[in-house]
């Protein structure tokens, strides 16, 4: 193994990376129902890669895990804002008890196999994955008015205690929330996510990636003219005041023709329609036959998502400025969807738009531009991040971390998770009133979450994996198996309150308030695999938050009641 410690020696990213692969490679593997992921294999392949010994600088762990969570936050925030209030009670009240259990089974664990303060801090401080309980008990110590050398004693024993535990306390958090949740509630986190995902929509349908409807709304057909009655353009296309269709493209005797409203059409001409089906549809019979795969009469239509900017529009129905709109600025041109902070709004008459709603129209090239630039900002897809934005957001999320308001002789501080997190809501929110700046792709979002996460899970398995295994063999599984119940138990117990009392429906969200309640981000980011979208971190924002006080005071608790 010497050669091994000597090639991670001088390449230790090549151990990060091993593990990586190595760990996504065990994640895969299905025992039964059962499936560890990516990030839990992870961590298992990055302790036994720690045994030839590895270092890794801090900096890494951190770079990685502030991408992660301010992407999280990012991907977030205009749901996250929009759920504040009173449907955040109960996740107020599962931190609140997450907290109260974990003191008592840490206490009464701690005089069953009678552990010094030390010890059972730092069991806290690993089993329940809350590194900064290691400075709020190390400071409470250094206050009990020992001698230095049994300060420095329990002091030591609270790394001791949280090097042993930390490593399950995350494995364990994955296993709870991703494995016996699911089973607990009866439905699994994917369709639930999915079912909480309409909900939100208010019943609109809204597809997936690479998913489209095999009879979409929108529809071109060509028909051949017949009979002899000639009629207008216009005509044509007003004949039903309740449906719009437009004629996009005329063929006669072999020409093409420029569609206008006064053009009159003939027995024998050939015209493209575009419409909603049920339109296009009603008007077949004033048209004729249908006929296909025409030449000439080939068109490409064009999708753009636009900011209504236009104040004339502000608070308006639909149907308001349907009426308000002249017939010639709309020809041609399709409302698709409105949306607002990414929630899609039902298209119905009396919905009443905002400036700063997403607009997406269907129409030929040039109707789009025309209309768009009546409407407002034009959204240009684009692949690129805006890494202004990125980094600003960062650098506010790193410098919220630092604040730190003092309760007695107790710091808290969000840190520099809970900025990073609270950076990228904000963020992400700001985005999504704006939309013409702070580009941040769907795919360079969930490249910072997986690489993030999964890279920070690694780098605390290498860096504590060897230290927890070979205190394992000094001290027994004492301590290893006092760990396993600090972890598990008051997730259990908060799991049953959460259900019964405070009576959790949805699994993805349940779920991704228990992770947060726990300040348990690895499992949090299986549960965000699980559910394939973003449901469950509103849940998850706020007990995260609240868990990073409210566990951080465990630590001069346990102290005292040890």
């Amino acid at each position: 193994m010497e050669w091994l410690h000597e090639l991670f020696k001088k390449s230790p990213e090549m151990a990060l990376f091993l593990s990586l692969a190595v760990g996504y490679a065990i994640g895969k593997i299905r025992f039964g129902k059962f499936q560890l992921g990516g990030v839990a294999g992870s961590l298992l392949a990055a302790v036994v890669v720690s045994q030839v010994g590895v270092q890794v600088d801090n900096g890494v762990k951190a770079v990685l895990f502030a991408l992660f969570i301010y992407a999280v936050g990012f991907e977030s925030g205009p749901q996250f804002f929009g759920a504040l209030g009173r449907r955040t009670i109960k996740e107020i009240v599962l931190a609140a008890v997450m907290a109260v259990t974990s003191l008592i089974t840490v206490v009464v664990m701690a005089r069953i196999f009678g552990l010094d303060k030390g010890l059972a801090a730092g069991v806290a401080a690993g089993g329940l994955t809350q590194s900064a309980i290691i400075g709020t008990a190390g400071d409470a110590i250094a206050k009990l008015g020992l001698a230095a050398e049994e300060t420095a004693r329990l002091q030591g024993n609270v790394a001791v205690g949280y090097a042993v535990t930390y490593v399950f306390g995350s494995f364990g958090a994955i296993l709870v929330c991703v494995n016996i949740l699911p089973r607990f509630m009866g439905r699994s986190i994917r369709d639930d996510a999915i079912a909480a995902e309409t909900s939100m929509q208010a019943g609109v349908k809204v597809l997936g990636p690479d998913q489209q409807d095999a009879a979409p709304a929108l529809v071109g057909r060509i028909y051949e003219l017949t009979g002899d009655a000639k009629r207008s353009i216009a005509e044509i296309e007003n004949a039903n005041p309740a449906t719009t269709i437009t004629i996009e493209r005329v063929k006669r005797a072999g020409r093409i023709i420029e569609p206008s409203p006064e053009l009159v059409l003939q027995g024998g001409d050939t015209v493209l329609v575009v419409g909603r089906r049920d339109a296009v549809v009603a008007s077949a019979p004033l048209l004729g036959r249908e006929v296909y795969a025409v030449e000439g009469m080939e068109l490409t239509m064009l999708k753009r998502d636009v900011v209504l900017t236009n104040k004339e529009f502000d608070k308006h129905t639909v149907a308001q400025i349907r009426e308000a709109t002249a017939g010639g600025v709309r020809h041609g041109i399709f409302v698709v969807q409105i949306s607002r902070m990414d929630k899609v709004l039902p298209m119905a008459p009396d919905t009443v738009v905002h400036v700063g709603d997403v607009v997406s129209i269907y129409g030929a090239e040039q109707d789009v531009k025309r209309v768009a630039a009546v409407i407002g900002d034009a959204i240009v897809p684009s692949a690129k991040t805006d890494y202004v934005y990125l980094g600003a957001g960062l650098v506010a999320g790193l410098l919220i971390g630092m604040l730190s308001v003092r309760l007695g002789d107790i710091p808290l501080t969000l840190g520099a998770g809970g900025g990073a997190l609270l950076a990228g809501l904000l963020f992400g929110w700001f985005r999504a009133r704006k939309h013409t700046f702070g580009a941040l792709p769907a795919g360079a979002v969930q490249l910072l979450k997986d690489l993030g996460l999964a890279g920070f899970v690694v780098v605390v398995g290498l860096q504590s994996g060897l230290q927890a295994v070979e205190t394992v063999r000094q001290l027994g599984l004492t301590i290893f198996g006092v760990g396993v119940v600090v972890t598990i138990v008051p997730m259990l117990l908060t799991m049953l309150f959460g259900r019964y009392v405070l009576n959790y429906q949805n699994t993805a969200v349940f779920a991704g308030a228990l992770s947060g309640s726990r300040s348990a981000n690895p499992a949090f980011g299986e549960v965000l695999d699980k559910a394939e979208n973003t449901v469950p971190t509103v849940s998850f924002a706020v007990t995260y938050a609240l868990a990073n006080v409210f566990l951080t005071l465990l630590g001069p608790l346990i102290v005292a009641l040890v």
